[in-house]
């Protein structure tokens, strides 16, 4: 029986790295968000190891939402998003962390960001994993970043192809043969 792995061509980031990150970044944004109460938002699918590991490492108190958002139309790229799940609770006057596994041309959070925005949040700040600026297409950059890295077709840790890989304790790059990229 062949293991996940054997369908990787490297292991991006390592679950000891990984993990270090996600607690740097746990501690960085309890000190940002302290006094503020904060509203987590996790992007699902791909967002909900990262976004459980953040909170869990975060010594204040935190609410959680969810929101689901896919692309739609002709590819994966058509720029058009459609709203699969909306948050359950209200925004107005409260500091939103939207947490993201991988943020690439930025479309989706660009229009998060700006929906949250319409919807009077007191401030809304991005926590993205992993942050491939080379395909930033939409005017945003993350408020905070786990790891920067190439144009790689990643999965692991949340992040999939065709819903598997997701369950994986590290990012790797997937062989082009699997994804015929």
């Amino acid at each position: 029986m062949s293991s996940m792995f054997d369908d990787l061509e490297y292991v991006m980031i390592d679950e000891e790295r990984l993990m270090k990150r996600v607690v740097e970044l746990a501690k960085q944004l309890e000190n940002d968000f302290r006094e503020k109460d904060p509203l987590m938002i996790c992007v699902l699918k791909g967002s909900t190891m990262f976004f459980a590991d953040l909170a869990r490492n975060m010594d204040i108190p935190l609410r959680f939402d969810f929101m689901a958002v896919s692309s739609y139309g002709a590819g994966t790229t058509s720029g058009r998003l459609k709203m699969k799940k909306d948050l359950d609770s209200s925004v107005e006057g409260r500091h939103v962390i939207i947490v993201e596994d991988i943020m690439d041309s930025g479309n989706t959070l660009f229009y998060l960001k700006g929906l949250l925005s319409e919807r009077k949040a007191a401030s809304v700040s991005i926590c993205t994993l992993l942050d491939k600026p080379s395909r930033r297409e939409a005017d945003i950059k993350p408020d905070y970043t786990g790891f920067e890295i190439e144009n790689e077709f990643v999965v692991g840790y949340g992040l999939d192809y065709n819903e598997r890989y997701r369950n994986m304790k590290i990012v790797g790059v997937l062989k082009r043969s699997i994804y015929g990229g």
